[in-house]
């Protein structure tokens, strides 16, 4: 079984695109776009994307089986891939990381299919499904709770170093006090902190402790800018 993954429905995978027959050719054409909505389909799960991307996603592999038939010959399949990496250009809008990912995954399917190795395309593919599908519904990497962003306004007169830690330390699981600025002509202070909550019900309580502290002045508390994820 494992012999038939491992090999290509071509003769030689050193044979120029003249030697692929027509149904060898259909074939591996189905393949790639089987496998290329499989790809997408992985890509969308629990995760915002849009049509376009999507669609591109699909014909990728379609796109990259193509080219590998057309330059696979006696250069060799290594200089054959170089080719088909520096032909793709990524979109000009950055991506988040597993935008990346997907089309690296797409990529690599075309890259299997162009060369005949369809069993092994399909079964890379499943193995990725499966995995993706498994990080995805886990805990595994996603953090306890966002990160926030608590703004604290003081007097002028107020020693606040230290002052508000007693406070953060029983809410938060981490906090740090990233930036201090003057405000309404320099009679007060505006502290800003960045912290992640033990309990997201327990917002009220703190910002009640933390007005007795600051002579009930401003407290705003809010989710930070969410940051952009890449590799």
């Amino acid at each position: 079984m494992l012999d038939t993954v491992l090999t290509s429905v071509y003769d030689s995978t050193s044979s120029m695109i003249s030697n692929v027959t027509t149904f060898d050719f259909l074939l591996c054409c189905i393949a790639s776009i089987v496998l290329g909505a499989a790809c997408a389909a992985i890509y969308m799960f629990k995760h915002s994307y849009s049509k376009n991307f999507v669609v591109t996603l699909a014909l990728l592999p379609l796109i990259v089986q193509l080219v590998i038939m057309l330059v696979n010959g006696n250069i060799g399949a290594g200089i054959a891939v170089m080719g088909v990496f520096n032909l793709v250009r990524f979109r000009s809008i950055p991506g988040s990381a597993k935008d990346i990912g997907s089309v690296f995954l797409a990529m690599a399917i075309g890259l299997a299919t162009g060369m005949g190795f369809i069993y092994l395309a399909a079964v890379f593919t499943v193995i990725i499904a499966i995995v993706n599908i498994a990080y995805v519904l886990s805990p595994f990497g996603k953090p306890k709770l966002p990160e926030k962003t608590l703004v604290v306004t003081v007097p002028e007169d107020l020693e606040y170093e230290d002052m508000f830690d007693d406070v953060l330390d029983s809410f938060t699981t981490e906090h740090e006090l990233e930036r201090v600025e003057t405000t309404n002509m320099g009679s007060l202070f505006k502290l800003q902190y960045s912290l992640r909550m033990k309990e997201e019900k327990a917002e009220k309580a703190m910002i009640d402790e933390l007005r007795c502290l600051n002579g009930n002045l401003k407290i705003v508390l809010g989710r930070s800018v969410a940051k952009k994820e890449a590799l």
